[in-house]
Parts: structure tokens; C-alpha cells; sequence
């Protein structure tokens, strides 16, 4: 059988640590965390939305001196 390299499907992420459950509840907690930023009011589907980019967009590395 021939394996394919990680590089022939850049969609995916071959150091992904978080399982699906973790990943929603993570965006469960982040878009609350959003309504009530916002005094519990607004659209859930935004929050969710948000929440959903927050998490999963990958976090710049700072370069310290």
C-alpha cells in the first residue's frame, strides 16, 4: 500500500491535538463568552460564527528579542 505525504492534502492538519468534542466545546465556551461580552444579547449565529474563526485560526507567533 502506498501512503500519500501529509503535503498532498493541505486542507488538513497532520498536528491536530483536538479531537472533534474538544473543538466544539471550545467553541461552545468562546461563543458564550461572546454573549456575555455583549450583555447576553445579539445573534447566536454570529457568536458562533466568531467563536468558531477564534479558535481555529492559527495564533501568530510573537518574537521576543
Amino acid at each position: 500500500m502506498k501512503q500519500t505525504s501529509p503535503a498532498a492534502f493541505p486542507h488538513q492538519t497532520t498536528n491536530t491535538t483536538k479531537s472533534a468534542p474538544d473543538l466544539q466545546e471550545q467553541i461552545r465556551l468562546r461563543a458564550y463568552g461572546l454573549y456575555e461580552q455583549r450583555g447576553r444579547e445579539g445573534n447566536e449565529l454570529d457568536d458562533w460564527l466568531q467563536a468558531e474563526s477564534d479558535v481555529t485560526q492559527p495564533k501568530p507567533k510573537t518574537v521576543v528579542p
